[in-house]
């Protein structure tokens, strides 16, 4: 094993950091995907959803030929033998049963169908699938409307018409609204799978049903009402399908986080295949793992096969899934902090995911050199390109987290050495916490550089330091590792960190263990130094820091007036 040099006590240098073997793993050729070839996991629409387009531009261009030819003959001959034929049996009895079958179509029913959908997916926390279904919504709105008013075709002529209408019937707007309103809840809040299907079979019917009563009572076209269902159905079909895959964005009702992407399927088997033509791994399962310490990526367990001699024999790899869920996240987290707190060290966003994961990759090998504990770094793989991509690791087999080992002295003097050897090279982890401190026979690891930094600031580099010893002090006292620390760190340094550190600095999980021990660790550590140093700021109030908060507030005011109009009703 290769270690850091060793160096006599007080002098401020590292002592010995362990670090593991490389994990024994069988590798095969790997295979270049040729040009044009789809990649392992691809977005696609499915034959339905082409289907749907295809009908849709032929709705449009058929709009688009009467406008030019200005003649609509043979439509208004087939529409008026249909309609005439619903007239024919026509009775009280009936009129009353398509008036309540129709009710779907009316504007109290439509505005009712809106404000509900809006009102499941804010308290869902659904945003992407609201935005999506109010895009949506608008888009098709606004093009029926537009259509409409654009053909001017009347209503059906030697017809009475016995239901209420208004406005022109080319394409059926109530139609139109009602498919796309009822195409939207279906993949906006039912899972896909069975629940889904049978859904679509539901909205068909229901459709259907609609459909017949408006022509029953003479108030659309049979084109007009078809051109509004196609269009209706084609554009949230592919809009949802497009922005809102249900392998990236799933419907579903369970307690777990957004974060964390399902494995099981199409994307399971897309990332068997990726890892075997990318990084020649042979693969056999994929299952999470970890998921309760991480919210910003799916961490996995990945057994794959590890001697070719011996066909049974197996070994696991660590890997980090992420996508373009993460990105947004980590923008909108960084930005409600720059908000809230000011502009802190390094809170810029990523703006691809390929960059975030390059980046971690590039992190992890500049901790390996250096010769820190970390998993050994084992490659990229490219599952859907610029969506989603997987970062493979070495897997710490049998380890456990920081805050449920056994912390000994040698744990503490590696712990501290870690921290000590980054200032040497010029880094800071800066996310220092139980779950990502492993311990494992005697050796402490350090996991999940993602939010490591270069060249950090002396405060960042101190932040490092208070953090390390809190989480080192959560299984054993203050007094034992300050006295551990003073052998690597000097008095001056060690108030710095804890002048630096409090609140704010440090991760959520490791206030939430200080608290659940009722123990003032961070009081009891500073009770123990010589002196103390001001406490220093972290709030700062900038230009930055006042435009983005003008900015947002002037978005979420216009953002509110407009869902006010919206709200009032979507025709």
């Amino acid at each position: 094993m290769a270690t850091l040099p060793q160096a006599p006590p007080g002098t401020g240098a590292a002592v010995p950091v362990p670090r593991p073997a490389p994990p024994a793993i069988q590798r095969v050729r790997r295979r270049r995907r040729p040009s044009g070839e789809p990649p392992p996991l691809p977005r696609n629409l499915n034959a339905s959803g082409k289907f749907w387009l295809v009908l849709s531009a032929v709705v449009l261009l058929a709009c688009l030929a009467v406008v030019v030819t200005g003649t609509v003959g043979t439509f208004d001959l087939l529409d008026t033998r249909v309609l005439q034929a619903f007239s024919e049996i026509r009775s009280p009895a009936l009129t009353r049963v398509a008036e309540v079958a129709g009710v779907l179509a009316t504007a109290k029913a439509i505005h009712v169908i809106w404000i509900t959908n809006l009102a499941l997916l804010v308290v869902l926390r659904r945003w992407r699938h609201l935005f999506v279904w109010l895009g949506v919504g608008l888009l098709v709105v606004n093009l029926g409307g537009t259509l409409a008013s654009t053909l001017q075709r009347p209503r059906p002529y030697e017809v009475e018409v016995i239901g209420h209408w208004s406005g022109f019937s080319m394409p059926s707007l109530p139609m139109t609204v009602l498919a796309t309103f009822l195409v939207s809840t279906l993949y906006a809040l039912v899972p896909a799978g069975r629940w889904r299907t049978t859904g679509k079979w539901v909205v068909a019917g229901l459709l259907v049903v609609t459909a017949l009563s408006r022509l029953y009572l003479a108030q659309d076209h049979p084109t007009g009402i078809l051109a509004g269902i196609v269009l209706g159905v084609a554009a949230p079909l592919a809009a949802f399908r497009l922005l809102t895959p249900n392998s990236v964005y799933p419907v579903r009702y369970s307690r777990a986080r957004p974060a964390h992407l399902d494995v099981s399927g199409e994307r399971g088997e897309a990332i068997i295949r990726a890892l075997q033509d990318q990084l020649g791994m042979l693969a056999v399962d994929v299952t999470p793992f970890g998921l309760a310490g991480s919210g910003g990526s799916t961490p996995l367990k990945i057994t794959v096969k590890a001697d070719p001699s011996d066909p049974e024999s197996r070994s696991c790899v660590f890997a980090k899934l992420y996508a373009a869920t993460h990105l947004r996240s980590d923008r909108f987290y960084k930005l409600g902090r720059a908000l809230l707190y000011g502009r802190l060290e390094d809170e810029k966003p990523f703006h691809s995911v390929r960059r975030l994961v390059q980046y971690e990759d590039y992190i992890l090998r500049l901790f390996s050199d250096a010769g820190l504990p970390v998993p050994h770094p084992l490659g990229i793989v490219e599952i859907t390109p610029e969506r989603e991509y997987l970062l493979v690791t070495e897997f710490i087999d049998g380890a456990q987290e920081a805050g449920e080992a056994e912390i000994d002295d040698a744990i503490i003097d590696q712990g501290l050495a870690v921290v000590r050897r980054m200032w040497e090279i010029g880094m800071a982890h800066r996310d220092i916490k139980p779950a990502n401190l492993l311990v494992r026979d005697g050796t402490l690891f350090v996991i999940d550089s993602a939010f490591a930094e270069v060249r950090p600031s002396p405060w960042r580099q101190a932040v490092d330091l208070a953090n390390m010893m809190l989480v080192l002090g959560l299984r054993t006292d203050a007094e034992r590792v300050y006295r551990r620390a003073r052998r690597q760190f000097s008095e001056e340094e060690i108030a710095e960190a804890f002048a630096a550190t409090r609140g704010l600095t440090m991760p959520s999980q490791l206030r939430r263990m200080l608290r659940q021990q009722g123990r003032d660790l961070h009081g009891d550590f500073l009770r123990l130094l010589p002196y103390r140093l001001p406490p220093v700021r972290i709030q700062r109030l900038t230009w930055r820091r006042a435009g983005l908060t003008v900015a947002t507030l002037g978005g979420a005011l216009v953002a509110a007036l407009v869902l006010v109009n919206v709200l009032r009703s979507p025709l």
